[in-house]
């Protein structure tokens, strides 16, 4: 995985934090100076929260599309598939029957996807920013500052999460 600083850290979805109108599905966009994206699932994701059991991950998008089958080669990074916001990256299934769908976030080419993750699930929830991110993403150079500037900080996004947790309806 690409090193990151701290500084390039953004959390997001895509703005607002609700990633296709799916409350508090969260996703982590981690920035480097270089302009790699690599994406990661957010503190508050309910994979990260609610002690699920991760039974299987799938890049298998569609019949037609693997994001396993991503081939890059070159200085132009040739072969790259290319991703909307919105594309599917993968889809993660849980022992109580509940499935996650991980979106890019980043408009761009897909650079590599986490395999690691689908021999040792359990590292997408130990180590979610580490060694157990989703996918690298290369966005347009021209695109890459308006990606950043269209992410929350990791401050807005935590004052999201609290107002989220606060307005929270009690259960009895």
């Amino acid at each position: 995985m690409p090193p990151h600083s701290q500084e390039c850290i953004r959390a997001a979805g895509v703005p607002p934090p609700d990633v296709k109108g799916k409350p508090c599905e969260d996703h982590c966009i981690l920035q480097h100076s270089n302009r790699i994206c690599v994406i990661t699932l957010a503190e508050s994701h309910p994979l990260l929260q609610n002690g699920k059991t991760i039974k299987s991950i799938n890049y298998q998008i569609s019949a037609n599309c693997s994001r396993l089958q991503n081939k890059v080669s070159g200085k132009f990074k040739r072969g790259a598939q290319f991703l909307t916001e919105l594309a599917p990256l993968c889809r993660i299934s849980c022992s109580d029957g509940e499935e996650y769908t991980v979106s890019s976030c980043v408009r761009g080419r897909l650079m590599e996807v986490n395999e690691n993750i689908l021999d040792k699930p359990s590292i997408l929830q130990e180590k979610p920013s580490t060694e157990g991110y989703i996918a690298v993403v290369l966005p347009k150079f021209e695109e890459s500052k308006s990606i950043t500037e269209g992410l929350l900080t990791q401050k807005e996004y935590e004052e999201i999460v609290v107002k989220r947790v606060n307005n929270r309806p009690e259960t009895s």
